[in-house]
């Protein structure tokens, strides 16, 4: 099973259809992810990549970390699992600490 490639300091006008194009040189590109912000619609400046198999996985980190696109030095390496981000209701109450304030 291949694995997801966090793709980050990217130019933001950098599109997913560039990302998609330079990454395919490296092998067959299963899914590619540009993060935006959901208000605006600009880059955020990171992206994940996901190839087809751990080879070109590999390959795509080896080719392409500190490769410069559009004028930046892109970071190419394994995406870390995405940590289970419940909401802490006590945080928002106010209630920050133990002590009571009067």
């Amino acid at each position: 099973m291949a694995k997801r490639l966090f793709i980050g300091s990217l130019s933001y006008s950098v599109t997913q259809g560039q990302l998609e194009e330079l990454f395919s040189q490296a092998g067959k590109v299963a899914s590619c992810n540009l993060i935006t912000d959901k208000f605006s619609g600009q880059s955020k400046g990171f992206a994940f990549v996901e190839m087809s198999t751990d080879e070109e996985t590999n390959e795509a980190i080896k080719k392409f970390n500190n490769f410069e696109l559009d004028g930046r030095r892109i970071v190419v390496n394994e995406a870390r699992p995405k940590e289970d981000r419940r909401p802490d209701f006590r945080a928002r109450s106010g209630n920050f600490s133990r002590s009571k304030r009067w």
